[in-house]
């Protein structure tokens, strides 16, 4: 794996500095003198700022100038601003317009709403709409289930936020939420072929987006809860599913912790334990430390001491803590840690991270059981790098990209709601999320585990069919299913 880490590292600086693959690639339409040596000079500039010119398309030209659209790659914003300042001060060159590849992807959004047959002539028109449509809508008003057959509600999702904790950036409202729940819609339709609609409430009340949900559900056969702060994410979700009868779960907390089970599930085989006989330390008690801490004593987990960056808050035995796995929050002492981390990290097994960037050291690995499982999830920095955590732990995963085993929770949502939605499931529940993770882990063949591949590449086209078929079946065995094992299987 060490020459896996320096080839990596070799090749982020590589592209850092330039290359095909930088985020920071800029499109710009630049208005240059018709004369010899103009471009040249901006060549020349353009060299002594370290940026690489990439493609050049004429786009105008006259006897005295020439428009030209060039791509440049840089090594940040910051550094593009720079470029462009100095092509700005040549004093042949104009700059017209510019911006990078990230925001030309958004412009205008990322998602639209397409019919599924054109409209033509009158007599498609009159089926689609009145007069014909008025016979679907008394067939619905008299039995409500038809809806599911006679409309979009069976294959919807609505993406709700609020933008109070967007991504890693913080609570930064409504509107600025959107591009990601754009984002978040196009995953659920190219993963999974869910239909999802991202609606970005301009209100952080708790009570007023549950209430808002609920008068928006009828149109909807699920609901997920995106980039909601915690606590308040907690008190939403557990309102909406008790008084809601269609699907609804915040993927920040349990998508999350359907992956990292996942990862864990492999992580052990790799080296050799079973997750009854092990002690796992959970550091970052937010949203989706606490759904992972629920879900890991659902899975059979005896031992678990969590962790925050004051030291261990949650410390009880497995007997006090399984009758409150599901509200984990009652029993973590915030403002009265017992201990360190490092104190929870003596001989254990296992740590997850979920917290911040660098709160782990080589020496804290040492505390640890022999060959430990180190998930170091914190996004973009981890807790603890893997050229630090490797040579001290058995595997290393991380929430990036550019290392192995990275925990991605795209790993797990699409599937999860394919799988409720097949068959019409009123809510999701542990049952659901447990057969998500194994099915989920199962993906690898256990001939090709290794500390390196543990989980599978989210381009994987075997998740969705498998986890959500997983899903579909708990959700039958447990009773929140509306449509009956045969109906299922004579469509899967």
């Amino acid at each position: 794996m060490w020459n896996f880490l320096k080839r990596n590292r070799d090749s982020r600086s590589s592209a850092q500095d330039v290359g095909p693959y930088s985020n920071y690639r800029m499109a710009i339409r630049l208005e240059l003198t018709q004369r010899t040596g103009v471009f040249a000079q901006l060549a020349t500039a353009m060299a002594e700022e370290n940026a690489s010119l990439g493609a050049m398309d004429i786009v105008s030209a006259t006897r005295t100038k020439i428009i030209r659209d060039i791509t440049v790659d840089v090594q940040s914003e910051e550094h593009g601003e720079r470029v462009l300042k100095r092509l700005n001060t040549l004093p042949d060159v104009r700059v017209i317009a510019s911006s990078d590849r990230i925001f030309l992807m958004h412009l205008g959004g990322k998602i639209r709403v397409e019919s599924k047959f054109p409209i033509k002539t009158r007599n498609t028109l009159s089926m689609v709409y009145t007069p014909g449509v008025g016979r679907v809508v008394k067939a619905i008003a008299t039995d409500e289930k038809q809806a599911y057959t006679f409309t979009s509600k069976s294959n919807s999702i609505a993406v709700v936020t609020d933008g109070s904790a967007i991504l890693g950036l913080g609570n930064l409202g409504p509107l600025a939420a959107l591009p990601v729940m754009e984002g978040k819609a196009m995953l659920f339709q190219q993963f999974a072929g869910i239909d999802a609609w991202p609606l970005c409430l301009n209100t952080q009340d708790s009570e007023k987006i549950i209430q808002t949900v609920l008068a928006i559900a009828p149109t909807f056969g699920g609901i997920n809860l995106e980039d909601i702060s915690a606590p308040r994410c907690f008190e939403i979700e557990q309102r909406l599913q008790r008084e809601l009868e269609i699907p609804v779960m915040h993927d920040d907390q349990h998508g999350t912790a359907v992956v990292i089970l996942a990862a864990l599930l492999n992580a052990l085989q790799v080296i050799g334990r079973t997750i009854e006989d092990i002690t796992v330390v959970v550091i970052g008690l937010g949203a989706a430390g606490i759904a992972c801490c629920e879900l890991l004593l659902g899975a059979g987990i005896t031992r678990l001491r969590g962790c925050d960056k004051q030291g261990w808050v949650l410390h009880r035995t497995i007997t006090e803590l399984l009758p409150h796995r599901h509200d984990l929050r009652t029993l973590i002492q915030y403002d009265a840690p017992s201990g360190t981390i490092q104190d929870a990290l003596r001989d254990a097994h296992v740590v997850i991270g979920l917290s911040t960037a660098n709160i782990l050291k080589p020496e804290d690995l040492a505390l640890m059981a022999n060959n430990p499982i180190v998930f170091a999830l914190a996004n973009p920095d981890p807790e603890i790098s893997a050229e630090l955590a490797i040579p001290n732990c058995g595997v290393y995963a991380s929430g990036r990209s550019d290392y192995p085993n990275q925990c991605n929770n795209l790993l797990s949502f699409p599937a999860i709601f394919r799988g409720a939605l097949d068959v019409q499931a009123k809510s999701i529940n542990e049952a659901m999320l447990l057969a998500a993770a194994k099915a989920l882990s199962r993906i690898v063949p256990e001939s090709a585990l290794s500390e390196e591949y543990i989980l599978p590449s989210v381009f994987d086209k075997q998740i969705v069919p498998k986890v959500a078929k997983a899903v579909a079946q708990a959700a039958i065995e447990s009773g929140v299913a509306r449509r009956t094992k045969k109906e299922t299987e004579e469509e899967m």
